[in-house]
């Protein structure tokens, strides 16, 4: 080291001198406490070196002891996590990442790690608030605990009642459960028959396949909804690859079959149910919500293809008129005729059905609903109309074991008051949701609104609510008819599923504070 300075040493000097001035002033007793304070220092500075070669050496910030550990462990990291993890000793995650595994129980994790509530604690916390004179008849509660399956606490839980828009969560179970959660719906255009005879040699036709997100609007990014511009764009490319620049425009229903108008009639919430329709039919610039709505979609979506393709240089003459596509042959695609039959000229693709089945919980999308259930009931081999749709669901519901006794599902929005379910039903809905051997579900959780912050809950619960960013749940509202049915982390931090279901009121916003309520009830008590 450098020599010291003399100033350095005169400071030294005068300090050491001082500090031996104050010991020899000192009183005994004050001596005797610098004396415990300097060993008390001294075992505490052993006690930490040896606690850090107990604990081994670091590395970039982490012992490697512990590193070793998390390598060795079995646990499944979370989701975006780069590798695996060891889970904490609390609560077993309640729902795995879609298409890993649950952690397996242990003493300090699983089923057990977090105290259970009791049918009595989940009584005093309930009952009371089922007295509340805003709710009618019946009235009807399934709370159930996610980790076991079982019903905790029951009131009428099998009576039926009519559910509203929370059947929305059957219909969404039932789509993933039949297709799978990678699904996209197929709009398609297909040209004239293989060997150009029979008058419609110059005719192409715009298929629908059932999705109602198909969007005339602009498209950004990615991850949007299917694109009728961009179909526009394929199909006019096509065209000129085979040399041709003037077409007549036909569009195909087919696919659905049985009344495009909903029971309820022509209504804001709905638009007619047919195969091809772009933006669910509205006549706004809304995505969500009560809208003006085209009488008939399907016309109104080829008139704005004809247009589009008219933008793109291609002569479309005449209107679009109804038609019916020839099947396309074997092989048929990218502009070519397959063997025997039309060729396919374009075609786009839905988002995943696992972000349609997210917006239709999310917004209670009505349009999506109904196609969703028609695509359950194509998978099924159901005509695909209201009563092929209803019996499709149905038989999913009963593949996947849930208690169906009593139930009568007949659309799939939950707008026909015809549909009976239980709350026992819906509770158990989404516990097979929630269920880590049935991660194809996992959709209808993630869709679900968040109290006071998305969808039809961004409204309810107010700043200080308790089930405030907790509570998540599928809203239903029918005029006399208001339903609750979602998912909710108690005080304990153990996840409960709960489907509350009142008919017969009178006063739909008190209706609503009271069910908000009790799902804060059980946000805020562990209910032992």
């Amino acid at each position: 080291m450098p020599e010291a300075r003399s100033w350095q040493v005169r400071w030294w000097q005068n300090r050491w001198q001082s500090a031996t001035g104050r010991w020899r002033s000192a009183t005994v007793e004050q001596r005797r406490t610098w004396r415990l304070s300097a060993v008390s220092a001294v075992v505490g500075l052993v006690v930490a070196v040896a606690s850090v070669f107990a604990a081994g050496p670091w590395d970039s910030g982490q012992r490697t002891a512990e590193r070793a550990r998390a390598a060795g462990s079995t646990a499944t990291g979370g989701e975006r996590h780069g590798g695996p993890s060891r889970v904490a000793p609390s609560a077993s995650p309640v729902l795995a990442p879609l298409g890993t595994a649950a952690v397996a129980p242990s003493p300090d994790s699983g089923d057990d790690a977090v105290p259970r509530p009791t049918g009595a604690g989940l009584a005093d916390a309930l009952e009371p608030l089922l007295d509340d004179g805003a709710l009618g008849r019946p009235r009807s509660v399934s709370v159930v605990d996610a980790a076991t399956g079982r019903q905790v606490y029951g009131a009428r839980a099998d009576t039926q009642a009519v559910p509203a828009s929370i059947i929305k969560l059957a219909t969404g179970v039932a789509a993933l459960s039949a297709l799978g959660p990678d699904h996209r719906i197929r709009t398609t255009v297909v040209g004239p028959d293989g060997d150009g005879k029979g008058g419609d040699g110059d005719r192409i036709v715009l298929v629908g396949g059932g999705d109602p997100t198909l969007t005339a609007h602009p498209v950004k990014g990615a991850d949007h909804p299917a694109s009728l511009r961009r179909l526009a764009d394929r199909t006019a490319a096509a065209l000129r690859k085979s040399g041709t620049e003037s077409v007549r425009l036909g569009y195909d229903t087919s696919l659905y079959s049985g009344p495009e108008l909903h029971p309820i009639g022509p209504n804001e919430n709905i638009s007619p149910v047919t195969p091809l329709m772009i933006d669910e039919g509205r006549l706004d610039d809304s995505d969500h919500g009560p809208a003006p709505r085209s009488e008939d979609p399907a016309a109104d979506a080829a008139r704005a293809f004809a247009s589009m393709l008219r933008d793109r240089g291609i002569e479309v003459r005449g209107e679009p008129r109804p038609a019916k596509a020839a099947k396309a042959g074997k092989g048929a695609k990218g502009g070519k005729a397959g063997k025997g039959g039309a060729k396919e000229l374009a075609t786009v693709r839905s988002q995943p059905l696992s972000a349609l089945v997210e917006r239709m919980l999310t917004n209670s999308d009505n349009d999506i609903a109904e196609a969703l259930a028609r695509q359950t009931a194509l998978a099924a081999g159901e005509p695909a109309g209201f009563d092929g749709a209803g019996r499709a669901v149905t038989a999913r519901l009963r593949a996947l074991r849930l208690p169906l006794s009593g139930a009568r599902i007949a659309d799939g929005s939950g707008l026909d008051r015809a549909d009976h379910v239980s709350a026992a039903l819906l509770a158990q809905v989404l516990v097979r949701a929630a269920d880590p051997d049935h991660p194809e579900l996992r959709p209808v959780l993630t869709g679900l609104p968040v109290a006071g912050f998305t969808g039809t809950l961004r409204g309810r619960y107010a700043r200080d609510a308790v089930g405030r960013g907790v509570v998540r749940a599928k809203t239903g509202t029918l005029t006399g008819v208001n339903t609750l049915a979602g998912t909710v982390v108690d005080a304990d931090g153990r996840l409960l599923v709960f489907a509350f279901m009142t008919n017969g009121t009178t006063d739909p916003q008190g209706a609503q504070r009271a069910l908000d309520r009790m799902a804060s009830a059980l946000a805020n008590c562990g209910c032992r």
